[in-house]
């Protein structure tokens, strides 16, 4: 039987914590009625007994205090909301603890925007991991030297799990069920939750805003002229002309401030001018291919799916009713 620590943070996101030990007990029961020995033993865990959450609406009781817990498998890190800086403050107590017992040989799974609370102990150093996509930015600013794979639903690396964003959890969590038991129980889990089996990826879910949360004055000028002009042929050597900067400084300071290269920010621009088109409007693909400035089918395919994750035809038909 597999010890399953979900720990009970402040200002935790509820469903982050009442939605794994569903998932764990609910198989615990399939394996009853398939008179078979139960496959976890879950406790809420947490430094207070009773945490409350939501501006004090709602209060978990947890089954155990940090001290009590000696040994565990697997330590569930759920999302956090509101302010990150000040639940990471709220929660230091956590990191410690966390992180002798990854020493020990506890695996370790963040929820969402729980990545920040599992970046904090130094764990993911060197290491890849997920979030939800809407924080990837403030994720790179503070954590430079974890891989984010915001694309990612699930990221596993030596014994460290992440998910990304919302509900996206739920994935993770059938990956761990199949992991510690079999495929069996991850279908059943599946079945019963109405869960999608082996979704890799949250890229047609992004929305992109550019990011514009940094200092370098003449780049975020760059990045509104593109977003003004996406459907215009844009070059490299034009915009570096334009704001008065060599083409080479241009790129790096662009890659520096954005994360992006020039080229990837003009192509991100532009499919998410083609994503609301296809979202509401009663264009083709083709029309709208046009609109956005693409005028190869195959170099308009190629770079949507890259970005959405699907074709500009499959987007059309998955969101536009």
């Amino acid at each position: 039987m597999k010890h399953v620590s979900i720990l009970v943070l402040e200002t935790a996101v509820p469903a982050a914590i009442v939605d794994p030990r569903y998932m764990f007990t609910a198989i615990n029961d399939f394996l009853k009625i398939a008179e078979l020995q139960p496959a976890f033993d879950v406790k809420l865990v947490a430094v207070n007994k009773d945490v409350k959450l939501q501006n004090g609406q709602i209060t978990i009781h947890a089954d155990a205090s940090l001290k009590d817990i000696k040994k565990t498998d697997l330590i569930i890190i759920p999302a956090i909301g509101g302010n990150i800086q000040e639940a990471l403050k709220l929660n230091a107590a956590y990191l410690p603890w966390i992180t002798e017992h990854y020493k020990k040989g506890t695996e370790v799974a963040s929820l969402c925007i729980g990545a920040f609370v599992l970046a904090s102990t130094g764990l993911l150093k060197g290491k890849t991991c997920s979030t939800h996509w809407l924080f990837a930015n403030e994720f790179r600013t503070m954590f430079p030297d974890v891989i984010l794979t915001d694309d990612k639903i699930i990221t596993d690396q030596n014994g460290i799990y992440s998910s990304g964003g919302a509900t996206s959890y739920w994935n993770l969590l059938l990956y761990l069920v199949e992991k510690y038991t079999n495929r069996e129980m991850a279908i059943m889990a599946s079945k019963f939750f109405l869960l999608e089996m082996d979704r890799n990826t949250q890229s047609q879910f992004v929305m992109f805003k550019g990011q514009k949360d940094h200092d370098d004055l003449p780049i975020v000028k760059a990045q509104e002229f593109i977003e003004k002009h996406y459907a215009e042929k844009i070059t490299v050597d034009e915009l570096a002309d334009k704001f008065g900067i060599g083409r080479r400084t241009f790129e790096r300071r662009f890659k520096k401030a954005t994360t992006n290269t020039v080229i990837e920010y003009i192509q991100r621009v532009k499919i998410e001018a083609a994503k609301k088109q296809l979202e509401s409007g009663r264009k083709t693909v083709n029309e709208v291919m046009y609109d956005v400035g693409y005028t190869d089918v195959k170099a308009f395919r190629d770079v949507f799916k890259k970005v959405a994750g699907m074709s500009p035809v499959d987007y059309r038909n998955k969101y536009n009713k």
